[in-house]
């Protein structure tokens, strides 16, 4: 790589320490990520992002990278998803520009002010050297890493315009974008927390087209391969992370088995206002169908699917993003995907012009002090755990009821008690037999229902009217049975997180309505449970 390649690696010195919790580094087995002794590792990841003008970490002016570090950690996510523009590995003047220069070059003074008061050891450290910091600072919290490279020429992302879109385009030349590639890979050699990379963010564009992708992304991959054997290989589609349609037909043909991961994207506006203006129901089930047919296929061909991005406004306010969220929690319980949430960031230093910009999709508030959004964290805790995989027993395999409103799951404590959500982590195993009864498993009890508006109950005579339960609605999440009248109702949930049986609403047409509290998922899950013990 000449003389270009051993400048910038002179460049590097800051020593990465990773306390070792799993056995790392990561492999594939199936669909499943795994770790070194073939326990399954499920990505529960945030986006940090590092690949705007001024090539930092976004919140180091507001707050000290180890309480960063340590803040993603204790909320339960054990993996960055942390992006980087490729002029960071393949432009030496801008590696070497200090963190102080990158920022006083675009008058951010005040930010200047900030990173001396909170983190003023990275201030006068090369671009390279605070990247390495951060992953440094990262690995010290137990906190794994992949590096995606988002874009090449630093700013925000992503436009079809914005000449970074394809191979090819302007600032997409595909050699260079190898030889970054090579160079991220060879930094990060042996550094035990940086378990994968992500060969490029959101290909798109006038330009994109399958056999170029083919020839390139191949290429990419055994470069990234060859350069770090111990790092996971993620692969993005067409159109903005969405279309994976092609591999259906045509494999990927590389020279190393066990390291291959695709990854995909999934936002609400992505379907533009569908959620808004349509039915749920109806909206849920297209986009679904869709994405499966895009990308959902690859599950079933046995290999793993990395939804390395999708969020809401955590202000909570967006009725487009409310409704989408729902599904979406519906489809990442099902599927048991690995995932990474937009964004920790909560403020930027400059994007699209504005300094100080707040980012209404961030975790974290403004001055990356608070959680924006506590109730929604909670409900995507229940996502931070594997429902199934290797390393959880096979034998107990059973279904759980699951509530994408909530992120809770239905209980049962004892027979006193009502039915009612709760963490899914104490959830009740039910069976879901070919008579479309939900059986509590190692009982002889069964999902009942009443009549219209009384809570829904266990009974021992399952085949009495409202003990048959449809999966019914577009969607396919809405529990459906027929009382002793012949009334239809639905599985529902009241203000107290009690189960109840309600009038079916929002089946169709409809777009005014939310069909969320009715709306449950039976999720296949090898997890433990107490149910035999209680009864």
């Amino acid at each position: 790589m000449g003389r270009f390649f051993f400048s910038f690696l002179s460049l590097l010195w800051v020593p990465i320490i990773f306390p070792t919790v799993m056995a790392l580094p990561l492999y594939t087995n199936s669909r499943w990520i795994v770790d070194g002794e073939g326990q399954r590792v499920k990505l529960a990841c945030l986006n940090w992002v590092s690949h705007m003008e001024v090539v930092v970490a976004e919140g180091l002016s507001k707050q000290p990278v180890d309480a960063i570090s340590g803040r993603i950690k204790s909320m339960g996510f054990n993996c960055v998803r942390l992006t980087w523009p490729l002029f960071l590995a393949t432009n030496d003047s801008l590696a070497s520009l200090t963190v102080r220069q990158s920022f006083q070059n675009l008058g951010l003074s005040e930010s200047i002010a900030g990173i001396q008061a909170n983190n003023p050891s990275i201030l006068d450290l090369s671009l390279i050297q605070a990247f390495q910091a951060v992953v440094s600072s990262l690995g010290t919290n137990n906190v794994m890493v992949i590096l995606d490279n988002h874009i090449s020429k630093p700013g925000w992302c992503c436009s079809s315009s914005d000449r970074n879109g394809f191979f090819g385009d302007e600032y997409f030349n595909p050699d260079l974008w190898v030889k970054g590639l090579t160079r991220m890979a060879t930094i990060f050699n042996g550094v035990a927390n940086v378990v994968g990379m992500s060969l490029r963010n959101e290909l798109r564009g006038a330009r994109q087209n399958v056999n170029d992708w083919y020839r390139y992304m191949q290429k990419g991959a055994e470069a990234v391969h060859s350069a770090n054997p111990d790092v996971l290989v993620i692969l993005s589609g067409l159109n903005y992370d969405k279309d994976l349609s092609f591999i259906r037909d045509q494999p990927v043909n590389i020279t190393f088995t066990g390291k291959l991961v695709y990854e995909m994207h999934w936002y609400g506006f992505t379907d533009g206002k569908a959620w808004e203006s349509g039915n749920p129901n109806q909206v849920c089930g297209r986009v679904v169908d869709n994405m499966m047919r895009l990308s959902g296929f690859l599950l079933e061909q046995g290999w793993p699917l990395f939804m390395s991005e999708f969020g809401i406004d955590m202000r909570g306010t967006v009725v487009n993003d409310n409704r989408y969220f729902n599904c979406f929690m519906a489809v990442a319980a099902e599927h048991d995907l690995d995932w990474a949430l937009w964004t920790l960031v909560g403020s930027y230093y400059l994007r699209e012009g504005v300094i100080g910009l707040s980012e209404y999709y961030g975790v974290l508030d403004w001055n990356w002090c608070d959680i924006r959004n506590p109730s929604l964290l909670k409900r995507i805790s229940t996502l931070q755990f594997p429902f199934q995989g290797p390393g959880l027993e096979e034998t107990n395999r059973h279904k759980v009821i699951f509530h994408p409103l909530t992120g809770l799951c239905v209980l049962r404590k004892s027979l006193l008690e009502p039915l009612r959500l709760g963490p899914c982590t104490n959830s009740a195993a039910w069976s879901y037999t070919s008579q479309k009864t939900l059986k509590l498993m190692g009982t002889f009890y069964c999902l009942q229902a009443e009549e219209l508006d009384d809570p829904a109950t266990l009974g021992i005579i399952c085949t009495v009217p409202g003990s048959k339960w449809e999966l019914i609605s577009d969607s396919q999440m809405h529990l459906s049975t027929k009382v002793g009248n012949g009334t239809t109702v639905c599985l529902d949930v009241d203000s107290s997180n009690n189960l109840v049986t309600t009038t079916c609403k929002c089946i169709s047409r409809d777009n005014m309505c939310d069909p969320g509290s009715q709306w449950f998922k039976l999720v296949d899950s090898a997890r433990s449970s107490n149910s035999k013990e209680i009864f």
